[in-house]
């Protein structure tokens, strides 16, 4: 497993935890790039924005002191859920093309389940159409996902409410978040 360099503040708690004794400040985050939720200590004196970017890698950090650890999922606030479902809209935009080729690509992991049928709203149906379509010619983007399967449900926003689904709660198997 690769370390995150950077993280996305999606809370910044000057005071902490409003039940917790220590009134230490906190910053809960996700990693750049492999959805990692992080609870991070700031430096004395420092302040965070909600979307900011900060280097949490090896060596100097300029914002942040130390990475507390794992940010639990009862734990999340409600304004990082918030601030959680529009980074994870804006990444799954930006890599749209490792996400068409999840479509692409996808397997069956067991006899009776197929990784497709684990996104919200697509189905047994669905999974048949697109494992067809893509053994014509392999899915270019959303859209044209769109156009060569009738019905189908925003395949944008399936993978959108997945990653949110295995960050928020838990789930037997994960296909984007470790």
């Amino acid at each position: 497993m690769t370390k995150e360099d950077h993280a996305i503040i999606l809370e910044f708690l000057p005071n902490g935890y409003p039940l917790d004794r220590k009134m230490m400040p906190i910053a809960q985050a996700i990693g750049e790039t492999q959805f990692t939720l992080l609870e991070l200590v700031p430096r004395r004196g420092i302040s965070l924005e909600i979307g900011e970017k900060v280097y949490i890698g090896e060596g100097k950090r300029d914002k942040i002191y130390y990475i507390l650890g794992r940010l639990p999922k009862e734990k999340i606030t409600e304004t990082a859920k918030q601030q959680l479902e529009e980074h994870i809209g804006k990444v799954v935009k930006e890599k749209e093309k490792e996400f068409v080729e999840f479509f692409n690509k996808a397997d069956a992991i067991n006899k009776r389940i197929h990784q497709i049928e684990m996104l919200p709203g697509l189905g047994k149906k669905h999974m048949k159409e697109i494992i067809t379509k893509r053994k014509e010619k392999a899915f270019e983007s959303f859209e044209d996902m769109k156009k060569r399967i009738q019905n189908l449900p925003d395949p944008q926003k399936a993978i959108e409410k997945r990653i949110l689904k295995e960050l928020t709660s838990l789930e037997r198997y994960n296909l984007f978040v470790n």
